[in-house]
């Protein structure tokens, strides 16, 4: 497969970017991330400077390998990181378009590599339990009922890759945040920090820059995990309570 490459190059943070075309000859048994492998290195053999993207576990569970690609992020195929997304899904002669995540709160690093410590700073002001540490209590030892504990474990699965700030128009985080917050509301450990929790994160992820959720369901539909927006839904009533809670007292 012959391919032309059009793909945002940026040195830094204060540079200004600029799309560069390139043309590589890939298999369609490749990944998207080992085509851009052999690249790189054909970048590097022709004395140029590869280009920086962020990868690590290549198996969907890490997050990190996050771009747009031909304006959707992480790729045309639905529930899938780029590094799950295979060559086979193009066609000879394509010609695919390369970009970092667009977003204030992500700020470009360097070409396809985006700044994304707003995620760890939201989870930081609340996203965790306060418990005691020790032995491993008996995993039976709190008795949680089957569908609340799949709704726990389905806004788990969320991996903060940012994608559904990539794609939301007003760059929300709220799919990431109330996957976060509905996670630990769903379950009793989570109950003792749930009104805290819920306003710590929803006020952090206001200062980071975020945009508001305008309910077009991009972010949903371009999730790699599925994350569904009723947690969303989850998220706001949890606050409202919390913030009325906190009003009669």
């Amino acid at each position: 497969m012959n391919l032309k490459l059009k793909i945002w190059r940026q040195p830094n943070k204060e540079a200004k970017g600029k799309f560069e075309v390139y043309e590589v000859e890939a298999t369609p048994e490749m990944s998207f991330l080992e085509m851009l492998d052999v690249l790189n290195d054909q970048i590097i053999e022709e004395k140029g400077n590869p280009i920086a993207f962020e990868h690590d576990c290549r198996e969907g569970i890490c997050g990190t390998c996050s771009m747009v690609i031909n304006g959707q992020p992480h790729g045309p195929m639905g529930l899938t990181t780029t590094c799950q997304l295979h060559m086979r899904h193009f066609k000879d002669g394509d010609t695919i378009v390369i970009e970092p995540f667009r977003a204030t709160a992500f700020p470009v690093l360097k070409d396809l590599v985006v700044d994304r410590d707003s995620f760890d700073r939201i989870i930081q002001s609340g996203g965790f339990v306060s418990v005691g540490t020790g032995q491993a209590p008996d995993g039976n030892s709190i008795l949680i009922e089957q569908e609340v504990a799949k709704d726990a474990f389905d806004a788990a699965s969320c991996i903060g890759c940012g994608a559904c700030v990539a794609a939301c128009p007003n760059a929300s985080a709220m799919l990431f945040v109330s996957a976060k917050v509905a996670h630990l509301a769903y379950l009793p450990q989570g109950q003792v920090e749930a009104s805290k929790r819920v306003k710590r994160m929803v006020h952090q992820m206001d200062r980071e820059g975020f945009g508001n959720c305008s309910n077009t369901y991009a972010c949903e539909a371009e999730c790699p995990k599925g994350i569904s927006v009723e947690n969303i839904a989850k998220m706001n009533r949890e606050y409202f309570s919390s913030v009325i809670g906190s009003q009669k007292k």
